[in-house]
Order: structure tokens, then sequence, then C-alpha cells
């Protein structure tokens, strides 16, 4: 293969990987990311326990998450109320599984090894930001 078609198959992937779609995904995850972190502080220092603190600032997180992908990422319609309400279901079961690897990941490095709760909390949220993009492009707000 010459160097023109790999610069040129490079560019195509790039393309593909960076878009506005991914752009205004890393913003909205970002934005997310600040409000699920913030809950959670705010509810630990209430004296709410790591895991419940994160449970907690999780409903607040995908609740906003879910308001701004749906308007500025994916800028999914829905036709009927039905349709709404499928689409909601989805993105709270599919956020459900990431929490579950959130959890576990608090309770295993947090809970029972004594890792610095912050230092664990943001590298899984890295993992759970790409699993949760995955969930919203292909099942949830993937165009018909």
């Amino acid at each position: 293969m010459d160097s023109k078609k790999i610069k040129d198959k490079a560019l195509s992937l790039t393309k593909q990987v960076i878009n506005k779609e991914t752009i205004a995904y890393g913003i909205a995850g970002g934005l997310t990311t600040l409000v699920n972190f913030l809950s959670y502080e705010g509810l630990y220092r209430l004296g709410f326990s790591n895991l419940t603190a994160n449970a907690m600032a999780w409903i607040v997180a995908v609740t906003f998450a879910y308001i701004v992908n749906k308007v500025s990422v994916f800028q999914s319609k829905s036709t009927t109320g039905k349709e709404e309400m499928i689409k909601i279901v989805k993105f709270y079961g599919a956020r459900l599984v990431t929490l579950g690897i959130e959890q576990m990941g608090l309770y295993i490095f947090v809970e029972n090894l004594g890792i610095y709760r912050w230092l664990v909390k943001a590298s899984l949220s890295i993992v759970v930001i790409i699993l949760n993009y995955l969930f919203s492009k292909l099942y949830i707000f993937r165009k018909k």
C-alpha cells in the first residue's frame, strides 16, 4: 500500500472517530461527569456512604445526561409518547449496566483495597463514558 492510500485511510478513520457528534458527546460527557462528581462529593460530605452517595449522584447525572444527549448530541426526536418512553427506559437501563460496573469498582478498590476514592472514581469514569457513548450511539438513539 502506498503512502497516499495510507494517509487517505488514516484521514477517513479520523473523520469517523472525531466528528461533530463525538465532540458534542465529549462535551456532554464532561458536563455529566462534573454533575456526577459534584453531586457525589456533596452527598458524601453530607454523611452518605461512598456507594450510597455514588448511586444517588448517578440518578442526578443520568437525568441530566438524558436531556443533553437527546437534544444536543444525537438530536433525537420522538413522534409519540411511547417512543420517548422506550428511549428513556433504554437509556436508564444501559446506564444501570455502567452504574453496576462503577459500583463494583468502587466496592473492590475503595471499600476493600483502600485505594483513594477519587482516583478510582476518575479512572472508572473514563470506562463509563466510553461504554455510555457506545450504548447511546448503537442502542438508544440510533438513526432508523
